[in-house]
């Protein structure tokens, strides 16, 4: 075969592959494999419900390399971000992380994301998408100031659950138990540094590791041998949803629509519609949307995110809101659905118009039995804190399980 013929024609189209990839390609014993930006990605590895069991009850890892990874640093970099972002970032400690959103000037929210202030002037940005064209915008007029993307030189691998403390004192990192939840701490590796953060997305005890690239298969292989009495097991995007919803956590395409990325009017939110208003410092100098929040928080948005518990086992995906069991009035839509085995109960996130926020709420729950669909109509409750949460999650120093 000559040379020209052996070249891939569809190289720039084929999905990347993670650096813990030679690994997880082993574990994935159904082959069910997704893609997030641009990465060939695991949807589950052996069975969903018995991943997310191993993340409540012992420990799992999360592969978290597709996620866009920006490095700005500078004598500028603190005043660019606290312009991009909603949080006040001069407040945000070194060594610390903080969980923030990014809005339009209309207020409608761009993304999500964290953001790491790794020195005075040097940040790490974490989103979920890639986020570079909105930065190099957000830069202009900082001249000192350089925005590095970061997200294929950096192996991130989440580790989560009960055990997953245990796992990391096992493998030596000493100091790990005075690690606050949003706190970083840096161990020499292998001659480089291995960064972890105490941060997470399932509500549970749990740590995110950070490494270049060329150590990621040896930092997989100690956490994997460090792991072994822990009950270690990888889990893939299913889990990760079920976790997360008990948990209160929103996702992006399922409870909020990027704003660069709708095509209706509206069809995204803000920081108040998600109940995150909490991260919006309207004291602090200005930030891209600040007038806009301004306005809406005098006004009240027009829709908020509720938390519901729902009458019966039939989850209310993709079910609409209504006011009474008749269906008079059509007030809202089901985000996220499930039925929770951690709660044993039926839960759901739903965005409600705000001018309904005081009356009855019912889901209209269609599902199909051997072909045929079934409708039931369930009263839903509004649920004012997180369906799930435990003291270890944020204990220092954390139990050893």
């Amino acid at each position: 075969m000559s040379e020209v013929a052996a070249v891939d024609p569809y190289a720039g189209e084929r999905l990347k592959l993670s650096p813990f990839h030679p690994r997880l390609e082993v574990l994935n014993l159904r082959d069910a494999w997704s893609a997030w930006n641009g990465y060939k990605f695991a949807d589950c590895y052996y069975d969903a419900e018995y991943e997310y069991f191993c993340i409540r009850n012992k420990c799992g890892t999360y592969d978290i390399c597709p996620m866009q990874k920006y490095e700005i640093a500078g004598p500028d970099a603190e005043t660019m971000i606290n312009r991009l972002v909603t949080r006040d970032v001069r407040k945000l400690g070194l060594n610390r992380v903080a969980y923030t959103v990014w809005c339009t000037d209309e207020g409608r929210i761009i993304d999500d994301g964290t953001v790491f202030r790794l020195a005075s002037d040097r940040f790490m940005l974490v989103c979920g998408s890639s986020c570079v064209a909105w930065l190099e915008k957000a830069a202009y007029g900082f001249d000192d100031l350089t925005i590095r993307d970061v997200s294929d030189e950096i192996a991130a691998l989440s580790l989560q659950g009960p055990t997953s403390y245990a796992l990391l004192k096992r493998m030596g990192l000493d100091g790990i138990e005075t690690a606050k939840p949003f706190d970083i701490q840096h161990f020499p590796y292998h001659g480089e540094t291995l960064m972890v953060s105490r941060t997470g997305f399932t509500g549970d005890l749990g740590y995110e590791l950070w490494i270049p690239n060329a150590l990621a298969l040896t930092m997989w292989d100690e956490v994997y041998a460090a792991g072994e009495d822990f009950g270690i097991q990888p889990y893939g995007e299913a889990a990760t949803n079920m976790a997360r919803l008990e948990a209160g956590f929103i996702m992006p395409y399922l409870d909020f629509t990027e704003a660069l990325k709708t095509v209706h009017f509206e069809h995204d939110q803000t920081p108040y519609e998600l109940n995150l208003g909490w991260l919006v410092d309207l004291d602090k100098p200005h930030f891209s949307g600040k007038q806009a929040l301004l306005e809406e928080k005098a006004r009240g948005p027009k829709w908020r995110l509720l938390r519901l518990d729902i009458e019966g086992n039939w989850p209310a995906i993709e079910s609409n809101i209504y006011n009474d069991e008749a269906c008079s009035r059509d007030i809202g839509y089901v985000t996220s659905a499930m039925w929770s085995p951690a709660v044993k109960s039926n839960i759901a996130l739903a965005m409600v118009r705000s001018e309904h926020l005081d009356g009855e709420f019912w889901a209209e729950i269609y599902r199909s039995k051997d072909l045929r669909p079934y409708r039931r109509m369930a009263r839903c409750s509004v649920q004012k804190k997180p369906f799930w949460q435990h003291a270890r999650a944020r204990a220092t120093p954390p139990a050893e399980y």
